[in-house]
């Protein structure tokens, strides 16, 4: 390494170095006393530069200056390497400037300008290469700032030739998409027309309708008046005929007859008998104001469909039987949002249903299956429409359930610790405490110890509805499924009918396990790992809960989370 640091001309280390165009590193002192190698078929010379050799004079075919006083060789050649580097790049623009600039230098000084002292035409020949490599060195950082440049333009140029492509596509989509809108335009407005004249065609038979309704009600009276004209007129006629008549006892025969006619006749002529039934105005009025205002009023609207819903998966979670789920619009959204719609399958690959519409972008969905995998979707809607879905994200359920007594649901004797993983009662009388979870699919395993047991109380472990009566025993009623235990035995309980009765029981530091498979609907107990009697409940179906009622001389702790166990001992016989 230290030898690639020093100067070949000195042997020293670099003293202000600089890079030649032949890609040489010197020291700026040692740039100034740069020789070029000797003519072809002459010994070389240390490479880059040459030190002084003890040959004789040159060969006179070469135009040279020898200064045998500096120690140096000045040449008309050019260095070898420098040539090399001209062949081999030759597209490289700045070698064959370097060597083209090393040559002009060397015989910058004519014949003519050469000086008796060989100190000066070395000064001079020096002075000149340095003005040509400063001016060099110059127009090559121009060319380097002028190719940067241009390499600046010509992707600017890129990109417009890109920009354009981009506008003639958009030109055409403009094209497509006005022919498309003039032509849904066209529909809708002819729709409306449409709709227009089926509604006019139904009030012109409303109008005729009633038009013939009256012209009828008018005949009618018509000819019923006309009618009773004539006869009236007739029994006129008849009347005076009869006065006329110079037959007084005649007349006495008739005379009451007549009368009674001619009242009876008068009696038809009611009141409003002689008035028309119908008017000859029509009482139909046709509103068209608000529709003449909304045809006015009817103009485009900026409004669009929102688009789908980003889910955050860094947000979506599940927790033993319950799952959250985040989601967020697109950004640069501009299209209003009114609420979400979020959709959820039945864990087993079914139909999607909604679970959750309103205007959070935060959902949580309890009471789900263990050990299921749930797709879940959502929608965004506005005043325009519903719009598309967002992608389906998969969700697993927990594999084994996590709970522990919820205090929200126990008796208010129930008293709760150690997270409430811990049960125990205040009151000598039995009490109910159900747990966090909810089954209603799947093989369930959970089992309790029983951290205290004085003076032989009867505590019973099992499942229950959320409605079970929580102030009694368990499985007294029709909504819990229960096995209660003393210190000797333990009978199986369910609308307060015992069966089953088995020997064992439990004391201080026992531990019950129940058992519920969903998928057999059956509900099976265990104590200190060995099956408690046969079978207690078969044909169990629905929504289940972890149940216990215990009173004041009982405390179990909950263990959760288990796996259901294979080595379980074989059921003891029951007794009577």
């Amino acid at each position: 390494m230290e030898e690639e640091l020093k100067c070949p001309v000195c042997g020293s280390l670099f003293r202000e170095p600089i890079i030649l165009p032949c890609s040489h590193n010197v020291c700026l002192p040692c740039a100034r006393t740069i020789a070029v190698q000797t003519p072809e078929g002459e010994p070389h010379l240390p490479q880059p530069l040459l030190h002084s050799r003890g040959s004789g004079p040159p060969p006179p075919d070469h135009d040279y200056l020898f200064f045998n006083s500096t120690n140096y060789v000045f040449n008309q050649k050019v260095d070898h390497e420098c040539l090399n580097h001209t062949r081999h790049h030759s597209k490289h623009r700045g070698h064959r400037r370097m060597c083209s600039l090393l040559t002009k230098s060397i015989n910058v000084v004519p014949r003519e300008r050469r000086s008796t002292n060989t100190q000066i035409n070395k000064f001079l020949i020096l002075d000149d290469f340095i003005v040509d490599i400063r001016n060099y060195l110059i127009s090559t950082k121009m060319e380097a700032q002028l190719s940067q440049a241009l390499n600046g333009v010509s992707d600017k140029a890129k990109e417009a030739k890109e920009f354009l492509v981009q506008l003639k596509n958009i030109l055409q989509q403009v094209q497509e998409n006005g022919l498309d809108y003039e032509a849904c335009l066209v529909a809708q407005c002819d729709a409306l027309v449409d709709a227009l004249t089926r509604q006019k065609a139904k009030l012109l038979t409303k109008v005729t309708k009633e038009r013939e309704h009256k012209l009828k009600m008018v005949w009618d009276q018509i000819n019923h008046c006309t009618l009773k004209l004539r006869q009236s007129t007739g029994l006129m006629e008849y009347c005076l005929e009869v006065i006329k008549e110079n037959d007084p006892s005649g007349f006495l025969q008739i005379s009451d007859a007549l009368i009674k006619r001619v009242q009876v006749s008068q009696e038809q002529w009611v009141k409003g008998a002689l008035e028309p039934k119908v008017s000859a105005e029509f009482d139909l009025t046709l509103d068209s104001e608000p529709l003449l205002q909304a045809i006015h009023q009817l103009d485009f609207i900026q409004m669009k469909l929102p688009p789908g819903p980003l889910l955050q998966l860094e947000k979506c979670c599940t927790h033993n039987n319950s799952v959250t789920l985040a989601w967020r619009m697109p950004p640069f959204t501009h299209s209003p949002v009114d609420g979400y719609i979020l959709e959820l399958d039945d864990g087993d690959g079914g139909q999607f249903r909604e679970v959750y519409v309103g205007k959070e972008t935060l959902c949580t969905i309890d009471g789900l299956h263990f050990n299921s995998t749930y797709n879940a979707r959502v929608k965004a809607f506005n005043s325009s429409g519903v719009g598309p879905y967002s992608k389906t994200v998969v969700l697993q359920t927990s594999d084994v359930a996590w709970f522990t007594f919820d205090p929200n649901s126990g008796h208010r004797d129930i008293i709760l610790s150690n997270d409430n993983q811990t049960a125990t009662c205040s009151s000598y009388d039995d009490r109910v405490v159900l747990g966090t979870a909810a089954f209603s699919k799947g093989v369930h395993y959970w089992e309790l110890h029983v951290d205290r047991y004085d003076n032989h109380p009867d505590p019973a472990f099992g499942v229950a509805r959320a409605s079970v009566v929580k102030d009694m025993m368990l499985g007294k009623d029709d909504k819990a499924w229960a096995m209660y235990v003393d210190n000797n035995r333990s009978w199986f309980m369910h609308c307060n009918s015992h069966t089953n009765r088995t020997e064992g029981g439990v004391c201080k530091g026992a531990t019950v396990g129940v058992l519920l498979d969903l998928n057999k609907h059956t509900l099976t107990f265990f104590i200190n790992g060995q099956q408690q009697g046969p079978t207690a409940f078969s044909h169990v179906d629905g929504v289940f809960m972890p149940a216990l009622s215990l009173n004041r001389n009982v405390q179990v702790t909950l263990h959760t989370g288990l796996e259901v166990p294979t080595n379980l001992g074989r059921p003891k016989l029951s007794g009577n």
